[in-house]
């Protein structure tokens, strides 16, 4: 059987963004979160933020450089897999790229040096300083990265002469009608991944009574922030989705697994989409819903899969289960928001072991919940790279063999599953660790008072000295 450089180099390429997404939709949430545990230092002067702080931030460099290597090989992808794209698009997809590089990377590179050995070196405000740059400098990158994505969902800005693309307004291709959806989206889906870990982290110490009262606070102020994310993501999710409607109505099609353009079309729970039947077997849903969700009316009219040929129709069955895991895991977490809401009547929160188990293992629901939403959003643009200008078929490199794909498609696997082997075993030793008890190691400097010289025994990164390391 032959091999199919087209799919497998798509294959491949999943595999390296689903990999290396998992780390920065972490990173955006916790980066803001170390923010604001050392700007409640600041604040306050309570060592028990600033406690909080360092043990967040050495998890935070964990993950951090976990993103930055699995991320490099997907630049130079767009070579090797998809020259043909890159020939194309290098007059918009260059420029985005490298703004991205220039101020969003350098930003968080400087900075992160600042925050990860600066403690103790520079005074407790430039180090908040430090680490709400980084905060930003995450953001910044997730704008450009969304914005570059977002216009090969929905392109607009840009005109084709001689077969390469050329913008013509930089504003309306960066800004393409998706982007807020999608970058609103993002945020929020970055936001609720620190805090469910966050959730998770905490009750593990308070299921083994370690550092109780700093967990405490640390688990309160996540859970009243995921009680207002939550359902606020249940609606951006909304407008994404009638956005989607309007600007790319197959890729709905599809997660509704609707494939007749009709009225008081069901919210299907069950389906098995049967793309050679054109067809669902063993179909389970409300009657009506998806009209009513997608069109606000019952008898509204939902777009059909059969409008377009059978060759250019998505894999349904991926999309569709992916959209299902997706909202099923948002569910998920509005529950566990409002039952934290529930269970702080008398302190319960904080000694319900059921619900702190469950908090232990809806720290990997978002990450899923991503993934899934990724899936959504880049196979239910199938068979398009950019969407209904430039198809996968056109886009691949020309003399690309399946052979060739499928050898550096084993080599990421194997590397990958090493560094990520690595990562996680050195994230677990981090947290087995717990927070470390600056009073008996180290004076914790006040901000009203100055700092005492630093020692040659000092390691500002996790806050022990050579000495008792030894």
């Amino acid at each position: 059987m032959a091999l199919d450089p087209i799919l497998l180099s798509r294959l491949q390429f999943a595999f390296v963004v689903s990999f290396h997404a998992i780390f920065p939709v972490f990173t955006i949430g916790l980066a803001s979160y170390v923010a604001v545990l050392q700007g409640l230092y600041v604040a306050t002067g309570n060592a028990v933020w600033d406690r909080l702080g360092l043990f967040w931030t050495k998890i935070f460099a964990v993950v951090f450089g976990m993103g930055v290597v699995s991320g490099i090989v997907m630049a130079f992808q767009f070579g090797t897999n998809w020259s043909n794209f890159s020939q194309f698009a290098s007059n918009f997809i260059g420029p985005m790229l490298s703004y991205e590089v220039i101020t969003a990377f350098f930003l968080e590179a400087g900075f992160l040096g600042v925050l990860l050995f600066g403690r103790h070196r520079v005074s407790p405000s430039v180090h908040f300083f430090a680490a709400l740059m980084v905060a930003i400098g995450t953001f910044i990158s997730a704008f450009w990265i969304l914005a570059t994505n977002s216009w090969m969902q929905t392109p607009q800005g840009y005109e084709i002469r001689e077969g390469v693309l050329h913008v013509t307004s930089w504003l309306e291709a960066m800004f393409t009608p998706s982007f807020p959806y999608r970058f609103a989206h993002m945020a929020l889906a970055a936001f609720l991944t620190g805090g469910f870990v966050v959730c998770g982290v905490s009750a593990w110490f308070l299921l083994r009574r370690r550092d109780v009262e700093a967990h405490k606070r640390a688990l309160s102020m996540t859970m009243w922030l995921l009680l207002i994310l939550a359902p606020l993501q249940a609606f951006v999710g909304d407008e994404h989705g009638l956005n989607t409607l309007e600007h790319q109505p197959m890729k709905v099609a599809a997660m509704e697994g609707n494939w007749e353009t009709q009225s008081n079309v069901p919210l299907l729970l069950f389906a098995l989409p049967d793309r050679e039947l054109q067809a669902n077997r063993f179909e389970i849903g409300i009657p009506n819903g998806a009209s009513l969700i997608l069109r606000h009316d019952v008898d509204g009219v939902v777009p059909g899969l059969k409008e377009i040929p059978v060759d250019q129709q998505q894999p349904v069955w991926i999309v569709f289960y992916s959209f299902r895991v997706m909202v099923a895991l948002g569910l998920l977490m509005i529950a566990f928001a409002v039952t934290g809401l529930v269970l702080r009547r008398g302190g319960r929160l904080y000694t319900s072991r059921w619900f702190l188990h469950g908090l232990q293992g809806m720290s990997l629901a978002p990450f899923i919940a991503v993934l899934a939403g990724w899936f959504v959003t880049e196979i239910g643009r199938s068979p398009w790279l950019v969407y209904n200008v430039l198809s996968y078929a056109d886009a691949v490199t020309p003399s690309l063999t399946g052979g060739m794909v499928l050898a550096t498609l084993i080599g990421y696997v194997a590397v990958y599953a090493v560094i990520f082997w690595a990562g996680i075993y050195y994230l677990f030793k981090v947290v087995r660790q717990g927070l470390d008890d600056l009073g008996a190691d180290e004076e914790v400097h006040d901000v009203d008072r100055p700092m005492r010289p630093l020692s040659a025994t000092h390691v500002p990164f996790d806050g022990t000295t050579a000495s008792s390391r030894s």
